[in-house]
């Protein structure tokens, strides 16, 4: 099963708009690839960064995010119409995310929100802001509402915890936007999809912040921030912890076919009885009476050779679920690698989307091109989402619920 992430789509907007990071020429800086290419993914020690990150003294430069603004008396309303979230009572300060459907359930767009009282800021991937604010404009009418894309005015800076207030005022920031991550925490109107308690979820502590400051204030806060002992750590950092945190992401976790079910992002993207939106009927369907085609999933990888594989690579199955993982020959295609990230504690790991009926023990193997040559992985499932998930309609509840790790 192969997924064409729909981050393709947007990938010469992307090249077209907006210029690499400044902190691309700090001492050691190594820029990213694909969708993070205009920032550093490590500044020469990626390893050390990771961990700085998770213990909350680094920060990470997230200015190739996009960000698009929606003002006016009816924003609120209008984007609790649109979206799969409902916002209308959404508090100054207070962070969400949402997601615009289409017809048949599929995500189109996915955005993180929070309102200043005048304004509403809408986080996304940097090469789907032009097409989040064009669908926007189309969907104005009668409203009274004012869309823009500010990506190329505003920076985003990631970190684990919020920015202080000294870093801040020594950089010239005043009164920042800032988004804090509700992942995993179950939303109003949410329902969990995942196969551990919520008390055990490896993200029960997870923590992520993004701060919106002017573009021309980067490099003065993140000096700031060297000041006051927070480093900077690239995006591979960044990654590492949110796949570990099993956290989907917009271009990397979504292709053409996602419904929001199969990555659990129910918990904090839906509110599952809220007013009519496009692609409810879906969701309610799925949710009360079916089960979603695929699900998330997260992998450890065999650690032993120097290389891993790339997202995209092909997740392989034995056709005899019994078969040795390692022992090749005969294998059936039952899913996609979607991200893969060197996790400082657990080595390489990656999330996978899955076809829904692959058992949950099944040892599995990815395979990927090194060179001209096909390299093999064997990789072992931590199960996310359950198959079981949905159906809610007399489903025999605790199934398939478990521990999670430590």
């Amino acid at each position: 099963m192969t997924t064409t992430s729909h981050s393709a789509y947007h990938a010469d907007e992307a090249d077209s708009r907006g210029s690499a990071s400044p902190l691309l020429g700090r001492e050691g800086a190594v820029a990213g690839t694909g969708e993070d290419a205009a920032v550093p993914a490590h500044y020469g020690a990626p390893s050390q960064e990771q961990r700085a990150l998770e213990d909350g003294r680094a920060v990470v430069d997230l200015s190739h995010r996009g960000l698009v603004t929606v003002t006016g008396a009816d924003r609120l309303s209008w984007l609790t119409t649109l979206s799969s979230q409902q916002v209308t009572d959404l508090a100054p300060g207070e962070s969400r995310e949402l997601l615009m459907l289409d017809i048949s359930g599929r995500i189109e767009q996915w955005a993180g929100i929070v309102d200043d009282g005048e304004t509403a800021w809408l986080l996304t991937e940097g090469s789907w802001a032009p097409s989040l604010t064009a669908w926007l404009e189309s969907m104005r009418f009668a409203m009274r509402v004012e869309v823009a894309d500010r990506s190329a005015d505003f920076a985003v800076i990631g970190s684990t915890i919020a920015l202080p207030e000294s870093v801040l005022e020594a950089a010239g920031v005043s009164s920042p936007v800032r988004w804090v991550d509700p992942w995993p925490q179950l939303g109003p109107g949410a329902a969990s999809y995942a196969a551990v308690a919520e008390e055990a979820h490896p993200a029960a502590e997870w923590s992520w912040h993004l701060s919106v400051i002017a573009q021309d204030r980067l490099e003065a806060l993140t000096a700031a921030a060297a000041e006051e002992g927070l480093s900077l750590a690239g995006t591979w950092a960044a990654e590492a912890l949110r796949i570990a945190a099993w956290r989907p992401r917009l271009v990397r976790e979504v292709d053409a076919k996602t419904i929001p079910h199969e990555l659990d992002i129910i918990r904090t993207a839906v509110h599952l009885s809220k007013g009519c939106y496009k692609g409810q009927e879906t969701v309610a369907r799925v949710h009360n009476l079916g089960h979603p085609p695929r699900r998330l999933t997260f992998l450890h990888l065999d650690g032993s050779e120097h290389t891993h594989p790339r997202p995209g690579a092909e997740v392989l199955a034995p056709k005899d679920p019994h078969a040795d993982a390692e022992a090749l020959g005969g294998e059936r295609p039952v899913g996609t690698v979607t991200s893969v990230a060197l996790h400082y504690e657990m080595g390489p790991v990656a999330l996978a989307v899955l076809k829904r009926r692959v058992e949950p023990g099944q040892q599995l193997v990815v395979r990927d091109a090194v060179g001209e040559q096909a390299a093999y992985w064997a990789a072992a499932q931590e199960m996310i989402v359950r198959p079981d998930a949905g159906m809610t309609v007399g489903r025999p509840q605790g199934d398939f619920v478990r521990r999670g790790r430590r």
